[in-house]
């Protein structure tokens, strides 16, 4: 072994000379003698262990590297031997602790949301048994307000400006109407609002005057003229019975669908158009208000039978659903999740009369069938 290629075990390992012998040799003198340094033995050279079972490999090419692997990336300091690392990694293999198991949310303020039902709810009985006319003065502010929000979210959201004058007129005057003549009051009333829309949109400039026009039109049938049906529903001799049964239907529909869906719903029925709906919801609706119609009709409608009830409900959970999904469409067309925010806990004017609005005509065309109009 040359003598010149070993340092001794306080030094450790110099490495052989790469340009011949004497070349980083250790200096003369008594303690680096020749025999001395035929009695010396080289230190082993012990690798370096990997940490928590890092591939010591990748350990020293993280250690050659002079930076951050990326520029956002902060440098990170290797602890010293028998530090601890204040965020030590987690080992790879080791079991995490399962997540907690979260409860299901009704995804509004239910107490909020109580509160008001009750108090419209109240609003509307005395309203309904006190005086006929003042409901109808109920429908219309409730129309006026619906029309609001809708034309205002036309115009944030899409750019559409249906007027808003010429609606909130019309269709008061429709929903009166509809009262005061039956359906062909309310037909008229409808042709004239719509010429009204026309009109009124021509004093702005011609850009855009289509698709305003387009957007008043069905905000006209959207709202009043489908509220419309609630007034005629009014006008019979036990009109507010007639009233009530319509809205304790469409009521227990929606309550069905939520309680049964949100216990039991799995199967999604339209989740393209709104994902909290299931098929079991539905079937919740459809049970409830059948339920509720087989007692109305054969307790609150004069000459109503039980049976005419079921079929009255099946069509009420229906109407209601198609209504409910057809406004979604609508909010998620804007890109909203609410009409407005008028009712804590339930959203705007709008988000209650989306399935009251197409439940209407059904109810009362059903009414007149199994017991006339009078």
């Amino acid at each position: 072994m040359n003598d010149s290629s070993w340092g001794t075990p306080q030094t450790g390992y110099w490495g052989p000379s790469d340009h011949g012998p004497g070349r980083g040799a250790a200096p003369a003198g008594p303690a680096y003698d020749a025999h001395n340094a035929q009695q010396t033995r080289p230190m082993p050279v012990v690798p370096d262990v990997p940490e928590h079972g890092v591939d010591q490999d990748a350990d020293r090419g993280a250690a050659r590297l002079s930076g951050p692997l990326f520029r956002d990336e902060p440098t990170r300091a290797r602890p010293l031997p028998g530090e601890v690392p204040q965020n030590p990694e987690p080992m790879p293999h080791a079991p995490q602790p399962a997540p907690a198991p979260q409860k299901k949310s009704a995804g509004r303020d239910l107490g909020a949301a109580i509160g008001v039902g009750v108090g419209l709810g109240a609003v509307i009985v005395a309203s309904l048994f006190v005086v006929k006319a003042v409901f109808v003065g109920v429908i219309a502010v409730a129309v006026v307000v619906g029309l609001w929000e809708l034309t205002t979210r036309l115009d944030e959201r899409k750019g559409i400006k249906a007027p808003l004058v010429p609606l909130a007129l019309g269709g008061a005057a429709m929903v009166v109407a509809g009262y005061a003549r039956g359906a062909e009051g309310a037909w008229v009333a409808m042709a004239l609002t719509t010429l009204a829309v026309l009109v009124w949109r021509m004093t702005a400039p011609p850009e855009g005057y289509l698709k305003d026009v387009t957007a008043g039109v069905f905000a006209a049938f959207y709202v009043p003229f489908l509220a419309t049906f609630v007034a005629m529903l009014l006008k019979a001799e036990d009109g507010p019975w007639r009233v009530l049964t319509f809205l304790v239907l469409t009521v227990v529909s929606d309550t069905g669908a939520y309680a049964v869906g949100w216990r039991f719903g799995k199967r999604k029925l339209a989740p393209r158009i709104s994902p909290g709906k299931t098929r079991e919801g539905l079937l919740g609706a459809v049970a409830f208000s059948m339920a509720a119609g087989a007692l109305c009709m054969q307790f609150l409608i004069d000459d109503g039978q039980w049976w005419q009830g079921l079929l009255l409900g099946l069509a009420v959970a229906a109407s209601a659903t198609l209504g409910d999904l057809g406004e979604s469409m609508i909010k998620r067309d804007l890109g909203i999740k609410d009409m407005g925010t008028l009712l804590p806990g339930h959203g705007g004017i709008m988000d209650r009369l989306d399935s009251l609005l197409p439940t209407a005509p059904v109810v009362w065309l059903l009414l007149a069938i199994f017991v006339g109009t009078a």
